[in-house]
């Protein structure tokens, strides 16, 4: 079952936890004064210990999860050890999944402290690290106990990030809702602004959509595969800006949100030519995108493009699965080679 709980403060947090005797929390440095409320929050004597995390999509690897787990058994963690983990979505993907490993599997939820985990990463129940420069390669199907938004953490959000979490906030009412996809356009156009009730609801609705994808297919056999839309470009963007980073190029990679909008107008434009999505498609998504201050387009070559999309971890048989747009509202799931793209 997934639990989603939306409050404007902290105080029902100390009712979902007071029958946990021993809670580990996991924190992102940069959301140390919602982490301090978090604390407080807490019945006393529950927490048995706190760690801050240096979030990043650098940090998403096996040794990270290693330090964890060793922190965890340093301080005496037992198999009715509770995680929790406050953060964006890079803290609770890496809490989750250690948290899904250690002793074979400890409880945990999530308090998202980004736009983007509050809509998509902290819902769902998917955890993983990056492995061989690929993102999410590594990682388990596990659901928190329950995720815990409060609104109010965005007022410390960094432009750049709630831009990031803008884009899947936009790609999830392009897949299930026309009327809520217009009405977002309209909001976030307006630019940042965390106070916007209708911005509030927005969040809610788009949360509650992922959380109802996610009851009906947990495990991504079928209508989950929805929620990926612009993801297969994305990821790849992805991988060829942080190796070129790597290697020692002078650039600040897209976040996971941008990556996505550049992915999403480039699903449209495959969705065209393939006769799927309606024509004019493309030229609507990049207009709304831009509006909302997001980028549309990437200068990566295509041979590049096209070798990292091989390697998308949802590959099977030689082929690659893309979710294409029939209609704002109605996705569709295709199998593609290369060839075809």
């Amino acid at each position: 079952m997934v639990r989603i709980y939306s409050e404007d403060n902290f105080k029902l947090l100390g009712s979902l936890v007071e029958e946990r005797k021993s809670i580990y929390m996991l924190y992102d440095r940069n959301a140390e004064t919602w982490a301090k409320e978090v604390v407080d929050a807490l019945p006393e004597g529950k927490l048995k210990a706190s760690k801050p995390l240096d979030a990043g999509e650098d940090l998403k690897n096996l040794a990270y999860i290693e330090e964890i787990a060793s922190w965890l058994l340093d301080n005496e963690a037992g198999r009715d050890a509770f995680v929790l983990a406050v953060g964006g979505g890079t803290v609770t993907d890496i809490a989750g999944f250690a948290s899904s490993i250690f002793k074979r599997g400890v409880e945990f939820a999530y308090i998202p402290t980004t736009l983007l985990a509050q809509v998509d990463a902290a819902i769902g129940g998917k955890t993983g690290v990056n492995f061989g420069g690929y993102k999410n390669m590594l990682g388990t199907f596990c659901q928190p106990q329950f995720t815990y938004i409060c609104p109010k953490v965005l007022s410390t959000l960094p432009e750049r990030e709630f831009l990031s979490g803008s884009a899947e906030l936009l790609k999830t009412f392009l897949i299930s809702d026309a009327a809520m996809y217009d009405r977002a356009v309209a909001c976030l156009s307006n630019g940042m602004n965390v106070t916007d009730p209708e911005l509030k609801e927005m969040i809610g609705a788009a949360a509650s959509v992922k959380a109802g994808v996610v009851e009906r297919d947990f495990t991504e056999k079928g209508e989950r595969k929805h929620l990926n839309l612009g993801h297969t470009f994305g990821h790849a963007i992805e991988w060829y800006e942080h190796k070129q980073k790597r290697e020692g190029a002078d650039i600040l990679p897209l976040t996971h949100g941008a990556a996505v909008t550049v992915g999403m107008v480039m699903a449209a434009n495959l969705g065209e030519r393939l006769g799927i999505s309606p024509a004019g498609l493309e030229t609507r998504l990049a207009k709304d995108f831009e509006a909302c201050h997001l980028p549309v387009s990437t200068e990566i070559p295509r041979e590049i493009m096209l070798e990292a999309v091989r390697q998308d971890k949802k590959a099977a048989g030689g082929k690659i699965s893309f979710v294409l747009l029939e209609e704002i509202g109605k996705p569709v799931v295709r199998a593609l080679s290369p060839e075809e793209l």
